[in-house]
């Protein structure tokens, strides 16, 4: 493999090739992004280079059992502050509290160990994925656009005629979007690697079984009660309005068309006229 410095030479040799020759502005960009896309390749394909760190992303699970999940939390997050980690999510239920905690990847082993310690350990799952090629080919690319678009600014001001101006304008405004979007993969990735991710679960103690049978009983009473109250809501809102309003349609019908019937004398009158 030649050195990545030789490598980089060959861009430039090639992109100022492609000027002194009197390409088009387009051809010598297409030069350029060519010899990159070689670059970045060459470069995914070997994985990371010698002296290059390891780039890791790191995420785990965690289901602890402890008296009070309540309690807990407060412990939690004393934890949380001793390692500059912090709540990305928290999800607080009756019996039991979820979390999703961001944690600086290496104090990730620390603050797991902590928590395990807060009570009894009923699931541990951890997940570790290589991303040093897609991190470096990020990159890479996005160095790469950058140089391309300081290559397309200073064409402007050899840029002669409007039209040459209006080409090189478009394509600095697709190579700063390409730059923008790449940008954002790149931060994103990079924050994953930065920051560990863990979801971590406090249950509340188990009860015996038949233990809670009562609580149960009262659980489903609790919720018939809930579709009783539906219910009455429902009847209350018909006596109230449905009724009445019925009573409202029937009197109109009774006037203008039964008994009294004014639309059927008003249309006697008319046809008699």
């Amino acid at each position: 493999m030649k050195p990545r410095g030789f490598k980089q030479g060959l861009v430039f040799l090639t992109l100022l090739l492609s000027v002194c020759s009197r390409g088009r502005f387009e051809g010598a960009a297409a030069d350029y992004e060519a010899a990159a896309a070689y670059q970045s390749t060459a470069h995914s394909a070997g994985g990371a280079l010698p002296g290059q760190t390891q780039k890791l992303v790191l995420e785990g699970e965690l289901q602890v059992q402890v008296a009070d999940p309540e309690a807990s939390e407060q412990t939690l997050i004393s934890i949380l502050k001793r390692y500059d980690a912090y709540t990305a999510a928290t999800r607080r239920y009756e019996h039991r509290r979820e979390y999703t905690i961001r944690v600086p990847a290496g104090s990730y082993e620390p603050l797991v160990a902590e928590v395990r310690q807060t009570g009894k350990v009923l699931k541990s799952f951890e997940r570790t994925e290589d991303v040093s090629l897609t991190y470096y080919d990020l990159e890479g690319r996005l160095a790469a656009k950058q140089e391309l678009l300081k290559t397309f600014q200073s064409y402007l001001g050899k840029a002669k005629t409007m039209e040459e101006i209006l080409a090189v304008e478009q394509r600095i405004a697709e190579v700063q979007y390409e730059i923008d979007r790449t940008g954002t993969e790149f931060r994103v990735l990079s924050n994953q690697i930065q920051y560990a991710r863990i979801e971590l679960m406090f249950l509340g103690p188990a009860l015996p079984f038949g233990s809670d049978l009562g609580e149960r009983i009262g659980a489903v009473w609790g919720s018939f009660g809930d579709c009783l109250s539906i219910a009455a809501a429902v009847l209350l809102g018909i006596l109230l309005y449905g009724i009445p309003g019925i009573l409202t349609l029937l009197v109109f019908y009774w006037v203008l068309f039964g008994k009294i019937g004014l639309v059927r004398k008003l249309w006697r009158i008319v046809s008699e006229k």
